[in-house]
């Protein structure tokens, strides 16, 4: 899914890590009503299998597909989100968790995810926040591009989705997010392109419960409302004919 050459999800070595557990819980609270009861459903980018329990218990049968084979069951299918090996309107679902800044071009990777969807198939989606966060961390990820709410709304749109919901997340520990962005870029950190596998920061045991809890509060949030602002933009949108 990426011309990059990145591999697996950090995911697979570090379920337990802050952020991976605290997206997942963010990401169901802001977008499951929207896909609570789909018969069939398409887990996109599945190697990152622990923020995406949730999305597989929300529907009947999902099928999976990953580029990376590690992070996928037996009975998941190793393949591109740039050219899908499924039929048309296979799916009432499509979850694509941090997989779609990996694909270029975009558009190709969207038209892929409407092809499969039904019309009326609703397509769950998280991607990195703020173009000027880019750093040597998305250069190792593979990423071709960040994103705003807007520039992710009008990317659906464009591919002929009708968005439901829209918003930012991690807004609670987005202060971090930006100290440590800066922090990089004052330390001139590269790196010389995508790797297999990204190491995750050493997060001390204590940090990381904190952090999983000031998540929380964005998660309350979410409940009632969007997010002005965070390092993820999470979006929900129905397929339009």
């Amino acid at each position: 899914m990426t011309e990059h050459g990145h591999g697996g999800s950090p995911s697979i070595a570090t379920p337990d890590y802050w952020w991976y557990v605290a997206r997942a819980d963010l990401l169901e609270v802001a977008l499951r009503d929207l896909v609570d009861g789909a018969d069939t459903a398409l887990d996109l980018g599945s190697a990152d299998g622990p923020s995406a329990a949730w999305f597989r218990e929300a529907v009947g049968r999902t099928a999976s597909l990953d580029i990376d084979p590690r992070g996928l069951a037996a009975n998941g299918v190793c393949g591109s989100a740039l050219a899908l090996p499924f039929e048309d309107a296979s799916f009432d679902a499509v979850a694509a968790f941090d997989v779609i800044e990996h694909c270029a071009p975009e558009a190709d990777a969207l038209a892929e995810v409407r092809r499969v969807l039904r019309p009326g198939g609703r397509f769950l989606m998280s991607v990195p926040a703020y173009t000027w966060a880019w750093s040597d961390f998305d250069v190792a990820n593979g990423h071709h591009r960040r994103y705003t709410r807007r520039r992710a709304v009008a990317s659906l749109e464009r591919s002929g989705f009708r968005v439901e919901r829209a918003t930012y997340g991690f807004g609670t520990v987005f202060p971090l997010f930006v100290a440590e962005r800066a922090a990089r870029k004052v330390a001139g950190r590269t790196a010389d392109g995508a790797a297999d596998i990204v190491e995750v920061p050493q997060v001390p045991r204590p940090l990381n419960a904190t952090l999983r809890a000031m998540c929380r509060v964005d998660r309350a949030l979410l409940r009632r409302t969007d997010l002005p602002f965070g390092s993820s933009v999470f979006v929900g949108a129905t397929r339009v004919g």
